[in-house]
């Protein structure tokens, strides 16, 4: 088995050479969070992750919590990571000051997750789903329940949980049944089933905080009658008619208990006000979606760490042009064409992606620091269009790269001891929580693009070519023209689009994922102009490092080379819509 190294290089790549993140946030009033601060909270949290962390990502696949009688019980290692985690004041890193937390950016805490996420993503489930929760109720809870709750969830010592899907009611929020009855208190009484609720019950923490979506008694039908509701897991000491009726038993994420909760006249408090449920669980939603962008991105960085690892160990086979260790039996796969082929695949878009994940982040840090009300909304604007497109392609490509990991070990893979196969049943589920990627796509073209006339769009491709206008090194140059292309074939495809469903509504589901995936490749581009280019300047300058920035442009013509033709395509389905999917009957499908 591999156990995992922080890739801090590439981090430092990202932050600091790319996006210049000491700069950013010095303009935007945070020159306290410098580079020597950023590089030594990764350096900590990479440190925690590859000798704590990674050692239990094996050991959450193979002993997974168990449910006796309602009662959740986590492997031990889990509940003392935890607490070492806890104990170190890594789960206040993002929370607000006034409740004990350290405010800090998120491009200074988010590296932080990404390492979580590939070191054990199972068991970063759990704060991850907290961090969530303590955003939820800073921007929409009552002082009373702020003061009551966030000092313990930012400190870490209560965990928190998202209960939204019902046996019922998956994506279809409209039509959840769990409700929630006044009492004479003022509070409320919550009563319903709720499944597939991530660390519903565990013993990593005396205390869980649920946030549940339930319907008051006058609540109109659909969404609009959803409210969102404080309901802990234990009140005054006490319990409080919450309790786990199962686990479920999954192909991936073992380590996470997945459980089906069970509400019975709990006592819970209402967060907003009534009606507003789904609003405020959106909050939590959309931080949710990034967070799973990035259990893909930590994903796909383990996989190209084990095969690449395996890549240059196994000896099997000779090279075409002769043998490279003559004095062995065999020489390296490594030399073979189509083992390369595969790690490049992985490699040029997994750098790619992380620096993608990381500007999307940078956007959430202008929105919430920056005093320019037209900064702000443009950052909103972009934000909105790309939390879609990050958690869809970031796990769509997870699941491949897991896949492609597993191939180059060939049999080996296969087997569970080399530990790949886990990968693969791990990545799976990222493709289909937090909203699944076809939903991530209607979610981009109805909401984001067309509900707002293109204007995201406009302002993204707007962006993209303000960042590549001028001071592009001459390698780099083929790539600018051809995304230049690109971007006026992506606005002629979002006007294409916009008309046919404003004739046909099903055109929207016949070509959104299509949509999704060709302004991901396009986005993936754009960040390996930005990465080449960096590389080039450093080239240029003679500096040390040069393998390392060859590489970079290395895997950037691969990108350009073999994997940017694939938006052609991509619009090509695109332009063909909804006539391609007939309605066949089922005596048609059956035949």
């Amino acid at each position: 088995m591999y156990e995992y190294r922080a890739p801090r290089r590439e981090l430092s790549f990202v932050l600091h050479e790319v996006l210049e993140v000491e700069r950013v946030l010095a303009n935007l009033g945070r020159s306290e969070v410098n580079r020597a601060l950023i590089d030594e909270i990764i350096e900590e949290s990479a440190k925690f992750s590859e000798t704590v962390l990674s050692p239990l990502n094996w050991q959450g696949d193979r002993e997974p919590p168990r449910c006796v009688d309602g009662v959740v019980t986590v492997p031990a290692a889990f509940k003392s990571a935890y607490t070492q985690y806890c104990r170190d004041g890594w789960p206040t890193m993002g929370g607000p000051a006034a409740y004990g937390g350290q405010a800090l950016p998120s491009l200074a805490h988010v590296p932080v997750g990404e390492l979580l996420c590939s070191a054990a993503m199972a068991w970063r489930m759990a704060s991850g789903l907290s961090e969530g929760a303590v955003l939820a109720l800073a921007r929409h809870g009552s002082d009373e329940l702020k003061n009551a709750y966030l000092p313990k969830l930012v400190s870490g010592e209560w965990a928190s949980t998202m209960c939204l899907t019902e046996p019922q009611a998956g994506t279809d929020l409209a039509i959840l049944k769990t409700r929630a009855e006044p009492a004479a208190d003022g509070r409320f009484r919550v009563t319903g089933t709720k499944i597939y609720i991530s660390w519903g019950e565990h013993d990593l923490t005396e205390n869980i905080i649920h946030l549940v979506l339930a319907r008051l008694p006058d609540a109109p039908a659909g969404v609009k009658g959803i409210s969102l509701f404080l309901v802990p897991k234990r009140l005054d000491g006490q319990p409080n008619g919450v309790h786990c009726r199962s686990i479920e038993h999954k192909m991936g994420i073992h380590g996470s208990p997945t459980c089906v909760m069970q509400f019975e006249q709990a006592t819970g408090f209402l967060i907003d006000k009534p009606g507003g449920g789904l609003a405020c669980m959106f909050t939590m939603m959309n931080q949710a979606r990034l967070g799973v962008g990035l259990q893909g991105l930590g994903l796909s960085e383990r996989a190209l760490q084990a095969a690449t690892q395996y890549a240059f160990e196994r000896l099997q086979g000779r090279a075409s042009k002769g043998a490279l260790q003559p004095d062995k039996n065999a020489d390296p796969i490594m030399v073979h064409a189509d083992v390369r082929r595969m790690l490049m695949t992985i490699k040029a878009q997994t750098e790619a992606q992380r620096l993608l994940v990381y500007y999307t982040y940078l956007l959430e840090d202008t929105l919430t620091l920056s005093t320019d009300a037209a900064a702000r909304e443009g950052a909103a604007l972009l934000a909105t269009l790309l939390v879609p497109i990050v958690k869809a392609e970031l796990t769509d490509a997870a699941f491949e790269h897991a896949s492609l990991a597993l191939q180059v070990h060939g049999g080996s893979g296969f087997i569970r001891d080399t530990g790949v196969e886990q990968y693969v049943r791990d990545a799976r589920i990222t493709m289909i929580y937090e909203g699944t990627n076809g939903i991530q796509a209607l979610d981009l073209l109805g909401r984001k693009v067309l509900m707002n006339g293109g204007a995201a769009v406009q302002l993204m491709i707007q962006t993209i070519q303000h960042s590549v206008a001028t001071d592009v090194p001459a390698v780099v140059q083929p790539w600018v023209a051809s995304l230049a292309k690109a971007l006026a074939e992506w606005a002629e495809l979002t006007a294409l689009v916009g008309g046919r469903v404003r004739q046909d509504p099903e055109e929207l589901g016949a070509v959104a994922v299509d949509y999704l995936k060709y302004a991901s490749c396009l986005l993936l581009g754009w960040c390996w102009i930005r990465m080449g280019s960096v590389a080039a300047r450093h080239l240029a300058a003679g500096e040390s490092e040069a393998p390392y920035y060859q590489a970079k442009l290395a895997a950037g013509a691969f990108y350009f080379e073999r994997l940017w033709p694939k938006r052609l395509a991509l619009a090509a389905g695109i332009r063909a819509g909804g006539a391609t999917l007939p309605r066949l009957s089922a005596e048609q499908w059956s035949a």
